[in-house]
């Protein structure tokens, strides 16, 4: 089986992106793998980091599992970021936000049992 073992996020700014998902979901950075053009996330898995670009793209589109949907959409919020409506489906609770920067992704609150 083939398993996903390292992603990057694409983003304008480093030092905003370490600041709003640092804010978001705690996350700490590992300054030896990191540079101004990329910050590795420390103790991640799979491994991942976020990319300087000129210009995000809207090519990936990144699923973050976590316990309440509602509370990190506040969160996004309070960070400079955009948060839709959430919704339900069988999985569980879905929704779509964006970071101060307009980078999307989502926050998924999987359903009892799955």
């Amino acid at each position: 089986m083939i398993q996903l073992g390292y992603f990057t996020i694409d983003t304008p700014d480093i030092d905003k992106a370490r600041a709003f998902y640092g804010g978001l979901f705690g996350w700490r950075f590992d300054e030896a793998a990191s540079s101004p053009t990329y910050a590795h996330v420390a103790d991640s898995d799979p491994s991942f980091g976020f990319t300087k670009v000129e210009r995000a793209k809207e090519f990936q589109h990144l699923y973050f599992r976590v316990e309440d949907v509602d509370a990190l959409c506040k969160r996004v919020a309070e960070l400079g970021g955009k948060a839709a409506a959430p919704s339900e489906t069988p999985s569980g609770r879905t929704v779509v936000v964006a970071d101060d920067q307009g980078v999307s992704f989502s926050l998924w609150q999987p359903a009892p049992g799955f």
